[in-house]
């Protein structure tokens, strides 16, 4: 067992959630339960699905990229919103979330870890957010054509990308931003010299701008591309804190 306030320090200041005021989401301890914390439960979303795996698994503590709470917050605790508060208050369990910051950590984030899969050298912030820079650029190692690159993706993720740009194409720069980045991050992706972005959602949008900027993109997916920090922090807090911890899979399929 480990003191709530204690893992609530430590990911404040791992996270550095002090830098993050601008984002929309009210990062930190969203709903505070026991005091005590013998198994943490990690996943992408905030919802009843996950409320309800973390009373099943008896954890006290969960850590989500998405959390409950953005900018003016719930103005009514009725109907769906009233279930979910419910769940967690009647359980003593303690709802943690991390947006943004969770984007930019540069070890544990959903970005550091996107580019770690292909062994990006050089890193650069890339993709100015809010005020913050949440993504990276860098170099792979060796030239690779696209098709490749998005296998490793697969194999990783378990997921089937979207591809845009020609399968045999050599890439050898990559901006990665995670989530729903959208036709910015493919200007961020051109303006850091890279060939290709990837990131999570793939919009209509995007495609004639990408290709008029000959920028190629892999799409993950935004959950599966945001499941690689929440992941990341469930082995950081077992090996520093010792207690259990658990992964809910609740893909969306989007």
């Amino acid at each position: 067992m480990i003191n709530r306030t204690e893992l609530v320090n430590f990911l404040d200041k791992t996270l550095d959630l002090k830098s993050f005021s601008a984002d929309a989401s009210n990062n930190g301890l969203q709903i505070e339960g026991c005091d005590s914390v013998g198994r943490v439960l990690f996943g992408v979303d905030a919802c009843q699905e996950l409320f309800d795996t973390a009373v099943e698994t008896e954890s006290q503590f969960i850590f989500v990229h998405h959390g409950i709470s953005w900018g003016g917050g719930i103005k009514r605790w009725t109907g769906m919103d009233a279930k979910r508060f419910s769940t967690l208050f009647k359980n003593g369990i303690s709802l943690y979330a991390a947006h943004l910051p969770l984007d930019a950590h540069a070890v544990h984030g959903n970005n550091a870890v996107l580019a770690d899969m292909t062994g990006l050298l050089d890193r650069k912030p890339c993709f100015e957010y809010n005020g913050m820079y949440i993504g990276f650029s860098g170099t792979l190692p060796e030239t690779a054509p696209l098709d490749e690159i998005a296998a490793i993706y697969a194999e990783n993720l378990e997921v089937e990308p979207i591809l845009r740009g020609q399968a045999d194409r050599k890439i050898s720069r990559i901006a990665v931003v995670s989530g729903g980045g959208g036709t910015d991050a493919i200007l961020a992706a051109k303006d850091a010299g890279c060939d290709l972005l990837v990131t999570g959602e793939m919009v209509h949008t995007m495609h004639h701008i990408a290709q008029e900027l000959d920028i190629a993109v892999i799409a993950l997916g935004h959950y599966a591309s945001e499941t690689t920090g929440p992941l990341a922090m469930q082995k950081l807090i077992g090996e520093t804190f010792g207690v259990e911890t658990l992964f809910a899979e609740i893909p969306t399929g989007l």
